[in-house]
């Protein structure tokens, strides 16, 4: 495959934010409408009488009860009775359905994306079930998805979002590929909290390079101000300093790998050294992999429970993105293009990924050091099931953007990692509902009187086996009701979107596109060795 780049090209293309086309009619807009008509309509009399949801079996991960033979009242975009069938009023001309047989959830929190296109996530993430959904540096854009969802032209799940990246300097990111702001000193730190608060920002988004002195200017102008901050834990600031300076959450499990490391000092002492020229992303994983192999090779359980322990009494969340580091532990087992998922993304995304696995994964990775990579994951596993067995609160990420990632899908796979690092089935949903509601202070999350009327219809048990949350038989998003014809309808259109906007690539010209965590390195620029 010839794959053409250009520097514009990356900032405009691979539809990270993605233009409006006509498209979006398809997968968008045809789906928007009042909230509380059942399966898609219905009308003005049945949307203000409500919608009874009877004979359910509800989860509620909040609680951790499970109710059988029960019926969920929604009236609007809220739920308005929980209780027994047949002690629940249903109200004359409310629309019922029949739940028997089925199960009922709160509906799925994605706490770690990066958004491609608005003809793309929105309805990937509501045909899977998500309806809450923490946008990790947030543009303009998606900004305005979210505002369109809000006033009903959009479908599409609710949005939390991020600043743009502040980094250190130099930054990793080519700053003509990706809107970032590098600060090199505490002064310049703050002046860019000001700024991406200014734009919009609902919290902070901090980076892999920032020095010590930016980071706690940053942590000092956003208690100023009033707003929080959370992203990549710095290089050289220990999580545990983090948690205790207020960092609402750490995301990936790089920098966990190292507090918990019985030679951290030394360790320390190596990730001192790094220098990196601006842009050299794929130079930080070069460096960074080695250090964080040593300390997988010398974790203390006496230090990761004093580390865990810090985690757990500050409730600084820890958002594993198990997905995205299963992919870049096996990167050489990925085939972008096998996966049936990748029908849903459009031509230009698919290349840039299958670059950034090739040009960040892969380049200079012996096959040699497989299993090396793969055994790093496994490490990752057990870090994080010892973190839910200490207490530390965990939130579901996928870290949408990057390699073996899609939209709403994967939050799914993650729901399985977790499952497979010990955590119970209801743990794991509380993961995915009542834990990013409680960090978000959001009605949301849960299968409760006055709480948002966001839930999901699921055809098994996922307390029997948590790969059932893929069932879905229906989903409520902001009240409105889409049975699985509906969401075949959503999925359809989404993949007619996908091939529209592939047929209407400028010149034809692939460019290199990743989310802003882990993307494509800058055309031109090479790899050191992993």
């Amino acid at each position: 495959m010839t794959t053409e780049f250009s520097r514009r090209g990356v900032l405009v293309a691979g539809l990270a934010v993605g233009a409006t086309t006509a498209t979006s009619l398809a997968a968008g807009t045809s789906l928007a409408a009042t909230p509380g008509a059942d399966h898609g309509g219905g009308s003005a009399a049945t949307a203000s009488a409500g919608t009874a949801f009877t004979s359910a079996t509800v989860i509620d991960p909040a609680s951790g009860r499970v109710r059988p033979d029960t019926t969920v009242l929604v009236r609007g975009d809220r739920i308005a009775e929980v209780g027994r069938t047949g002690q629940v009023r249903v109200p004359a001309g409310a629309a019922v359905v029949d739940l028997r047989g089925r199960f009922l959830i709160p509906g799925l929190a994605d706490m770690h994306t990066h958004g491609y296109a608005e003809q793309i996530d929105p309805a990937l993430c509501v045909a899977n079930g998500v309806t809450t959904v923490r946008e990790m540096s947030g543009t303009a854009a998606v900004r305005d998805w979210r505002h369109r969802i809000e006033a009903g032209s959009l479908l599409g799940p609710r949005y939390t979002i991020g600043s743009r990246i502040i980094d250190g300097a130099p930054t990793v990111w080519d700053p003509t590929m990706l809107s970032v702001l590098s600060v090199a000193d505490a002064e310049q730190a703050r002046q860019a909290v000001r700024q991406v608060v200014a734009e919009g920002a609902d919290f902070v988004k901090v980076y892999s390079r920032l020095s010590p002195p930016a980071y706690r200017a940053i942590v000092a102008e956003c208690r100023r101000l009033g707003v929080e901050f959370a992203g990549h834990c710095p290089d050289e600031v220990p999580i545990t300093e983090a948690a205790t300076l207020g960092q609402a959450s750490v995301e990936h499990m790089f920098w966990t790998a190292i507090d918990t490391s019985g030679e951290e000092e030394r360790l320390r002492a190596r990730i001192a050294r790094i220098r990196l020229e601006t842009g050299d992303y794929s130079g930080w994983f070069a460096a960074i992999h080695p250090v964080e192999w040593s300390a997988a090779h010398s974790y203390s359980p006496a230090k990761a429970r004093q580390v865990f322990a810090r985690l757990a009494e500050r409730r600084t969340r820890q958002v594993p993105t198990l997905v995205m580091h299963h992919g870049l532990d096996n990167a050489r087992t990925l085939d972008l293009y096998a996966d049936p998922r990748a029908r849903y993304l459009p031509a230009p995304m698919l290349a840039g990924l299958q670059y950034a696995l090739d040009e960040l994964y892969l380049k200079d990775r012996a096959p040699a050091e497989d299993g090396q990579w793969a055994a790093m994951f496994g490490h990752r596993l057990r870090m994080v099931g010892e973190l839910h067995r200490a207490g530390v609160p965990l939130m579901v990420g996928t870290d949408v953007g990057t390699c073996g990632t899609y939209p709403g899908f994967s939050v799914h796979d993650e729901l399985g990692y977790l499952v497979e690092a010990g955590l119970s089935p209801m743990a794991a949903l509380h993961a995915a509902t009542a834990e990013p509601a409680s960090f978000l202070g959001a009605r949301t999350g849960r299968v409760a009187r006055n709480y948002a009327a966001d839930l999901v219809v699921l055809e098994a048990n996922p307390l029997a086996a948590i790969g059932n949350t893929r069932r879905i038989a229906g989903v409520v998003v902001r009240g409105r009701y889409l049975d699985r014809a509906a969401l075949d309808g959503l999925l359809r259109g989404v993949e007619e979107a996908a091939a529209a906007i592939s047929a209407s690539a400028p010149g034809g010209a692939v460019p290199a596109v990743g989310c802003p965590c882990h993307g494509a390195a800058p055309a031109g620029k090479g790899r050191r060795g992993a």
